[in-house]
């Protein structure tokens, strides 16, 4: 804070990345979603006849002598619902681009569990009908609720490791993938070749607009839009659309080149405040950061907050009297659902997650423990969007009921077993709850380049079990700010290392690179870490002038340090660290690297030592 005002900082900047604020949105959304269940269930059971007026409400758009008319829960159902799959779409292929799965061979694993995870309940919801002309809602007893369940974990177990979360993630999307392909085959109705023809033609232009890198929103909006009208005019659910066109959003880091190129046509805009320049700055801003992460921000908020509990309060009223209890009971449809997602859900994900690691021979591993990963089975319980959205359309009267409530049972069940199974596992020893929750799978090394302990700068222990790599420039105030936290982290962790590796901002800081060799000029008198502690110390003084007369503060021969800045021997030593930062998609100062996996989030000592907390943990339980 200063006089009064409270700066900004790269901390709270940097503290979200795209896996996080999803987590956090998803979990914030599950109070909505249940907010809206319960109203919804309130409206309906004191007065149906409003509730089913309001929803069967008909709302038609006409172009000339073509038009669509669709009630207003279907117009949630099929159009509104269609930004939630484009989320889950943009969600995983950030997964595929930038986190777990862009290691291809991981995805066996939670390709295997999400489709297990839908085969078992759907097995199961078929043997309790068998018979019955309830068999045809098979689809109702399959698919994850993806935001539910993740909010629901986040309630249940805060402090749960966050590869749980993660791990829960990339299944149910594979799991929302493969029912919305059930929904568009299996229920949709007649196929009309002519309109599915042309939807397919538009996707095809989405398609060829993406690889030529066009990167005007409007244009996308409006193609979307033709193509979820063509698919709902040739009978194929047009939600397909929202999905298809989030998978076809690529993600990436932000180049350090388009930052540069942002910073200069900002700065140029700084000269000349002109509304074309404005406009060029802003569009320069925009083309840093991905259209995936960039869409995300923008679309799942609303879908979380707004669409999909509007979604929950059109479709879960149902009237709950002794009557309807007592019938659903013994009803087929209720008690399918409710097995399929109570026992067939942990069966499936716990069983395809085993029979990968038993076929690749230990190669591949879920990424948490064992019991963690009954835990992610039993909250997957939890079937709600997908769920209500096919038992709308499979059934009807008082079949539709019977499948909601089951749907309803399903998860304050799956949620109560979940809640259970982590209370006895937070009774255990340290050693065997880290093993029941951490497991012991590699972890992706997001560190291209090693630690080379003849070639870095490092501080501490050549042998810790901790090592902490930070890609820094000394007039960063930003790092300033991060050293003191690092030099208490140190203190209070004996088994830590840490490495400075240079990462100069030229476009924002003048003085970086000079700075930078003047570290380098140091270290070829042995005096890397002292003068790297005194350029941070003094961030607004890294003139030459200045850097001598630190040279000479620490009675380095003044001589040889000007001969050394003179002949710029340092150069390719940054150089190096600069490329290496490129390779482990490094743009930005401070980034910190906590054994080889890149941390996200805030630099205070708090969230840097619970990083060293978990890194300990694992690296215990791996050993």
């Amino acid at each position: 804070m200063v006089n009064g005002t409270t700066l900004r900082t790269a901390w709270s900047r940097n503290l979200d990345t795209p896996l996080r604020r999803f987590l956090r949105t998803s979990t914030a959304g599950a109070a909505f979603l249940l907010a809206a269940s319960v109203l919804a269930l309130v409206w309906a059971n004191v007065d149906m006849a409003s509730y089913q007026r309001v929803w069967a409400t008909e709302l038609s758009v006409h172009f000339g002598h073509w038009g669509v008319e669709l009630t207003l829960q279907e117009w949630i159902n099929s159009g509104l619902m269609t930004f939630f799959f484009f989320v889950v779409g943009l969600e995983t292929r950030r997964e595929f681009d930038l986190g777990e799965l862009r290691e291809r061979r991981r995805f066996a694993l939670p390709l295997a569990a999400g489709t297990a995870g839908i085969l078992v309940p759907i097995a199961i919801y078929l043997l309790v009908n068998a018979g019955e002309s309830s068999v045809r809602g098979w689809g109702a007893a399959m698919s994850t609720d993806t935001a539910f369940a993740l909010g629901m974990l986040a309630l249940i177990g805060p402090r749960l490791p966050e590869r749980l979360r993660m791990f829960l993630l990339t299944v149910t999307v594979v799991d929302d993938f493969l029912a919305l392909v059930v929904i568009a085959v299996f229920y949709s109705s007649a196929i009309s070749l002519g309109p599915l023809l042309f939807g397919l033609a538009t996707f095809v232009v989405i398609l060829a607009a993406r690889l030529a890198r066009f990167r005007y929103g409007p244009v996308y909006f409006l193609l979307g839009v033709v193509a979820w009208f063509a698919f709902l005019g040739s009978g194929v659910d047009p939600l397909v659309v929202g999905l298809a066109m989030g998978l076809a959003t690529y993600a990436y880091p932000a180049p350090r080149s388009e930052l540069e190129r942002a910073t200069d046509l900002f700065r140029t805009f700084r000269e000349q405040p002109t509304p074309e320049l404005e406009r060029e700055a802003r569009e320069g801003l925009k083309m840093a950061v991905s259209p995936n992460e960039r869409l995300q921000a923008i679309y799942h908020p609303w879908t979380s907050y707004l669409i999909v509990p509007l979604f929950a309060l059109a479709n879960v009223g149902i009237v709950l009297d002794g009557e309807f209890l007592a019938r659903a009971a013994t009803s087929p449809i209720t008690l399918g659902i409710l097995a399929a997602f109570v026992i067939g859900k942990p069966i499936g994900i716990v069983g395809g997650t085993r029979l990968v690691t038993m076929l690749s021979r230990g190669r591949l591993r879920p990424p948490v423990g064992w019991a963690a990963v009954t835990g992610a089975g039993t909250i997957a319980g939890i079937g709600f969007t997908v769920s209500l959205l096919v038992a709308t359309i499979a059934f009807d009267g008082a079949a539709e009921e019977e499948a909601k409530l089951g749907v309803l049972a399903a998860a304050l069940l799956a949620s109560g077993i979940t809640w259970l199974l982590f209370r006895v596992i937070a009774r255990l020893s340290p050693l065997r709850r880290a093993q029941a929750l951490v497991g012991g799978a590699e972890s992706i090394v997001d560190l291209a380049v090693d630690v080379d302990h003849e070639r870095d700068h490092v501080r501490g222990r050549a042998d810790a079990l901790i090592t902490i790599v930070e890609y820094g420039d000394f007039e960063c105030p930003h790092c300033g700010n991060a050293e003191p936290v690092i030099r208490e982290l140190m203190s209070g962790h004996g088994e830590v290392t840490y490495v400075w590796r240079h990462l100069p901002l030229t476009d924002v800081h003048p003085h970086a690179q000079l700075a930078a060799e003047a570290a380098e000029a140091a270290a070829d008198q042995g005096m890397f870490w002292q003068m790297h502690d005194l350029l941070l110390a003094h961030q607004g003084d890294l003139d030459i002038a200045d850097l001598v007369r630190y040279a000479e503060e620490l009675g380095l021969s003044v001589d040889r340090f000007e001969e050394h800045l003179r002949t710029r021997e340092g150069a390719a030593r940054v150089a190096e660290d600069v490329d290496s930062a490129d390779l482990s998609g490094v743009s930005g100062t401070p980034t910190f690297f906590v054994n080889g996996r890149r941390h996200h989030g805030a630099y205070d000592i708090e969230s840097l030592t619970a990083a060293v907390k978990a890194a300990k943990v694992r690296a215990a339980v791996t050993a």
